[in-house]
């Protein structure tokens, strides 16, 4: 198997970057497009028990203020089956319904009105049930997304490739799509996940080349927020930059906003997405004259919710400041307990470290984007 990673010219461009999508057919989740050039949504799921309907809602409402597109929740009890009817009435969020092998909660699922099924057909027993629930998902307009991982894999197609590799993914997904295509079902979307990056990015770029389903993009299980972060922008950040994929989930080991939070990075680091106040800040060294990490990290908390495409620069010292803060929207270079307040690339007066954060955030307010 050759997992190698290719060598992207730099020669490219950044326009060619940009336009280098993926052709792929549109499916609605909900009021979301998903494929065919729509923008690249952000997911996360909930980790509430869905009985709770209350934490559940309470957190969906959490990840709508971090700027979630969709929203998962598990369907896998009977408390959870009767929870997702006033989780759906409950919020404006598309939610869907997670559902593993009881074809049963998919049928509640559907009826209590989610925008989207996950599950595998070939997994929910008879040919009998899976009709019946792609019959009613039908009827309703409501897609599935097949969601195939490295970690189980069906045992015939594992004694085939003797180890989960990227044919092995894109096999077993396949066998689950023509189960929807035989009925003549086909608003589906896909994902191959893997705990293994290098095999994520291979499966992906397998599936991309064969089939035209819009993909769902996802490192599975990649572990908690620093660890997960990490493999999550490498193995979903490759794939965009190469324009594979309509969707994704970074599935990190804690709460779903955060999810959310570096869902919503990746895609501002590659230009997919339209920028909230970005901080940029020097990474410190010993000419550092201010507390800059104080300073950071109270703007940020400031500036979460702020819905504004602007670019602010905090930098430390004396040395790359002046240049860095002006090529900024906002920029402040300090030392010595006091900055230099930037607009634009023009000076506009001088002020001291303890104004710094509240005189950044009169200038966000007041900011006009072009």
């Amino acid at each position: 198997m050759d997992l190698s990673l290719p060598i992207i010219s730099p020669s490219t461009g950044l326009d060619s970057f940009k336009n280098n999508r993926r052709p792929s057919r549109r499916v609605m989740v909900g009021d979301v497009p998903v494929g065919g050039g729509a923008p690249i949504s952000v997911q996360t799921m909930t980790k509430t028990k869905t009985g709770d309907v209350k934490a559940t809602l309470e957190q969906i409402r959490r990840c709508e203020e971090a700027g979630v597109d969709i929203v998962r929740v598990t369907v896998n009890d009977w408390d959870a089956a009767e929870g997702i009817k006033e989780i759906v009435k409950g919020t404006k969020m598309p939610i869907v319904a997670d559902i593993h092998i009881n074809h049963v909660f998919a049928i509640k699922a559907l009826e209590a009105g989610v925008a989207k099924v996950r599950l595998n057909p070939g997994n929910i027993g008879s040919l009998e049930r899976i009709h019946t629930v792609l019959g009613m998902a039908k009827e309703r307009n409501t897609p599935i997304r097949i969601g195939v991982n490295s970690g189980s894999l069906e045992k015939d197609i594992l004694e085939k490739h003797g180890y989960p590799t990227a044919e092995a993914l894109f096999e077993s997904a396949m066998r689950h799509v023509e189960i929807c295509e035989d009925f003549g079902f086909s608003d589906v979307i896909i994902s191959v996940k893997s705990t293994d990056v290098r095999l994520m990015i291979a499966a992906y770029r397998l599936i991309s080349e064969r089939t035209d389903y819009p993909l769902h993009l996802g490192v599975t299980e990649a572990g908690t927020i620093r660890v997960g972060t990490i493999k999550s922008s490498v193995g979903i950040g490759t794939l965009l930059a190469e324009g594979i994929g309509d969707t994704i989930r970074v599935s990190l080991t804690d709460e779903p906003e955060r999810e959310v939070e570096v869902g919503k990075e990746i895609l501002r680091s590659l230009s997919l997405a339209s920028r909230n106040v970005e901080i940029i800040a020097c990474p410190t060294c010993g000419r550092l004259e201010i507390d800059l990490f104080k300073v950071c990290e109270e703007l940020e908390q400031a500036t979460a919710h702020i819905k504004k495409p602007v670019k602010v620069a905090i930098l430390g010292c004396v040395v790359n400041g002046p240049g860095e803060a002006a090529e900024a929207d906002i920029g402040i270079a300090a030392g010595g307990g006091v900055g230099i307040l930037y607009r634009k690339g023009e000076v506009v007066r001088k002020i001291k470290e303890s104004e710094i954060v509240e005189v950044l955030l009169e200038e966000i307010n007041n900011f006009q984007p072009n």
